[in-house]
């Protein structure tokens, strides 16, 4: 079974490239966040139950911001991919994974709820909401660039994408909704768009890096993931790309390159009639193969794990 995850790495890669239409917008992160401005900073806060940033946009030139216009998503890319040599922003940025957090504190405090969460022997209500997020919060740094692809004279278009460098550092790993002591840090390169207009919304990202750990239990990776999600208000074709979303991430053993961890859900959305919102629902798996830890943390445990995720949230 593990060497079919390569294969699907591919097939994902490839959709999401090619299954796009021409205008969209954007959403993976609860809001899009707005063009920065040509002044020298700004702070952006974004809320989501899974993920909530406050970040500080540094402008490293007074320069403004490339405006390419209207384009088709694989354009868009491409315009990222060939401006990221000459950094013009630095991103200073803390966030928080709230429900994850949450696992850890609920098992740690209220073990009893917890342990009534056990639906079947495999299966815990409370860890399959909170699965797929391996750190409760993160530091971060981004250096990159920045270009502008808002539709022209329209208010409710908004468009901004990002290439470049992050570095993230934290103090702690989740591992079964428990907190352990680990001084990690990463460093990827990614390009990441959001896109928003009045009936539709778009987010995407790609991205590889290098995760390093702290705690000699916990195998330090090189990982690949690609996102991406689309909210239609009111769609104007039936396509299986309308109100979707998926997410893949493999993690490979930094010394062998052996694939260790996959990480892979698909959603839907439904998109109350008359209202800026939806109610989405994610479902799918990581996979974690035995080699993912080792010493204490290895103990009790008998080859690879496969964790169900069951992730309900409510979009704007």
């Amino acid at each position: 079974m593990r060497h079919l995850f390569p294969m699907l790495a591919l097939l994902v890669a490839a959709l999401f490239i090619t299954a796009v239409p021409a205008v969209r917008a954007e959403n993976g992160q609860p809001a899009a966040p707005p063009t920065p401005p040509s002044k020298l900073y700004k702070i952006e806060f974004e809320p989501d139950a899974y993920y909530t940033s406050l970040g500080l946009y540094i402008a490293l030139t007074k320069t403004p911001i490339p405006h390419v216009g209207e384009q088709s998503e694989k354009d868009l890319y491409l315009t990222l991919l060939s401006r990221a040599y000459a950094p013009r922003f630095l991103v200073l940025e803390g966030s928080v994974n709230p429900l994850p957090y949450a696992g850890t504190y609920i098992k740690k405090h209220d073990p009893s709820f917890y342990e009534n969460a056990q639906v079947t022997g495999s299966f815990n209500w409370v860890q399959a909401v909170t699965a797929g997020f391996e750190e409760p919060y993160a530091v971060s740094a981004f250096l990159g660039n920045i270009v502008d692809f808002s539709l022209p004279g329209s208010r409710g278009s908004k468009g901004i994408g990002y290439s470049g460098l992050l570095y993230s550092q934290g103090t702690y790993h989740i591992k079964n909704n428990t907190l352990i002591r680990d001084d990690w840090w990463e460093l990827e390169w990614k390009v990441k768009g959001d896109r928003k207009k009045q009936d539709q919304k778009l987010s995407w990202s790609f991205r590889f890096g290098a995760k390093l750990h702290g705690n000699p239990d916990i195998t330090d990776i090189y990982y690949l993931s690609f996102r991406r999600s689309r909210l239609d208000y009111r769609p104007k074709h039936d396509t299986i790309f309308n109100n979707s979303g998926f997410e893949y991430t493999m993690d490979l053993k930094k010394n062998t390159f052996t694939p260790i961890r996959h990480y892979f859900f698909v959603e839907k959305k439904w998109p109350l009639e008359g209202k800026k919102m939806a109610f989405a629902l994610a479902t799918g798996f990581v996979w974690e193969s035995a080699d993912k830890y080792s010493g204490e943390l290895a103990t009790g445990q008998q080859g690879s794990s496969t964790q169900i995720i069951l992730r309900p949230n409510i979009e704007f």
